[in-house]
Formats: structure tokens, sequence, C-alpha cells
């Protein structure tokens, strides 16, 4: 038996089901979400609501912050970090994988010449964004091999971040 056996059980009700839904009313296989941040006073800090759960972001103290949560590009990786793990609790229960545990470390580096007001050749982006997987299962090497492959395929934060969608700013209502 494996660790994660009762909730794969779980996960993969959930989702046939979703899977039902879906097929019933295509409409609802679309999952609208959404983030907010602002300025929390002088301190700079930038609280981020996603859902109902509130983050507070800051800077490092080399930017003026406070050190007081993560950085944006730290948020960003720990998203991508989060969403693999997901995506292969999700793919284990797919395929029936017995799982012990999944971890994900997401590295990534900032060129910050042109945050800081320098001369850039590029736009400022996070670059050498590397992840490493660590399954704990007692699967065969080749069905893990096939859950790796369906993750890289069907994990949205991955799938993004290789195949960018557009970022459109719309015009705010100042008043």
């Amino acid at each position: 038996m494996s660790a994660l056996d009762n909730y794969l059980q779980r996960k993969s009700a959930v989702l046939a089901q979703r899977r039902a839904d879906f097929t019933a009313s295509p409409e609802k296989a679309t999952v609208r979400i959404q983030a907010r941040s602002w300025v929390a006073g002088e301190a700079g800090a930038r609280p981020v609501k996603m859902g109902e759960t509130l983050f507070i972001t800051d800077s490092a103290p080399a930017l003026a912050g406070h050190g007081l949560g993560p950085t944006a590009p730290e948020m960003l990786l720990g998203a991508l970090a989060s969403c693999l793990v997901h995506t292969y609790l999700i793919q284990a229960a797919l395929l029936n994988v017995p799982l012990d545990g999944v971890e994900v470390e997401v590295q990534g580096a900032v060129p910050m010449e042109g945050v800081v007001g320098l001369p850039y050749e590029r736009p400022p982006q996070i670059e050498a964004i590397v992840y490493t997987a660590h399954v704990r299962s007692s699967a065969p090497p080749e069905t893990i091999a096939r859950m790796h492959q369906a993750v890289e395929e069907t994990c949205p934060v991955l799938n993004t971040l290789r195949f960018p969608t557009s970022v459109v700013r719309h015009e705010a209502k100042e008043g």
C-alpha cells in the first residue's frame, strides 16, 4: 500500500465526476480565476489575494523591501512547483500509479539590469527555469516515465510558461 492511496482514490473519483460534468456541459470545463495585489502602506509590501487566501509579497532589502514574504518571481516559481506537484497527483490518479510522495524544486535566475534602471538587451524576465521532480513510488520505471510525460503535457502553469499567452493591460477607471 502506498502512502497516498486514500487521497488518490478520492482524487480519481472527483476527476471521474468532473469529466462527466464537462462532457454534459462543455462550457463548465473552463474555470475563471483571478488574483489582486496592492501596496500596503509605507512598507511597500504587496498583499496578494488569490481566491479567499491572502499572501504578503515583498522585496528583499536590496530593493528597499523588508523580506516580509516571497518576491513576485519567487511566487511564480512557487506557483509552478505547486502546479507540477498537483499535476503529478492528478496523473497518478488517472494512470493508477501508486505514490508515496512527490516533491518538486524549481530554480531560476532574474537579470536585474532593466529592473533597476540600467541598460538591458532583453526585457527582464525569469530565465534558466529548471525543475526537479522527486517521485517516490513502487511503480516500474516505465510507468513513472509515462507519468512524467503526462505531467509535461498537462501542467497548466508549465504550459503557460512554455507557450506564453497574451497578457493585456486594461485601462483602469480612476475615480
